[in-house]
């Protein structure tokens, strides 16, 4: 008897991993190919984490630089708003 194929074995493509547009703001940070939501969420952090924008005395607090201030709109977010803002720039 054939095994059935595990939910772990389907390509997962909805949700967190259906592939989105990044808006220009947005594309400058992350490229502007489409990805899935979870590669822009990833790729947001290493550019945070390589230009140590990570406020030092809070590691909570993202501190916008030039590109970011243009996705978020402020100079600084927490890291639970963020996901708000980059939603705003993303289009399935």
């Amino acid at each position: 008897m054939a095994k059935e194929p595990t939910k772990a074995a389907a390509p997962k493509t909805g949700g967190i991993h259906a592939p989105v547009q990044p808006s220009p703001e947005l594309g400058a940070v992350v490229g502007n190919d489409r990805l899935p939501r979870s590669e822009v969420i990833s790729k947001v952090w290493a550019y945070i984490k390589k230009h140590d924008l990570q406020n030092p005395a809070n590691k909570r607090e993202i501190l916008a630089d030039a590109a970011l201030e243009k996705v978020f709109g402020k100079k600084s977010v927490t890291m639970f708003e963020m996901n708000k803002y980059i939603a705003a720039h993303v289009k399935a």
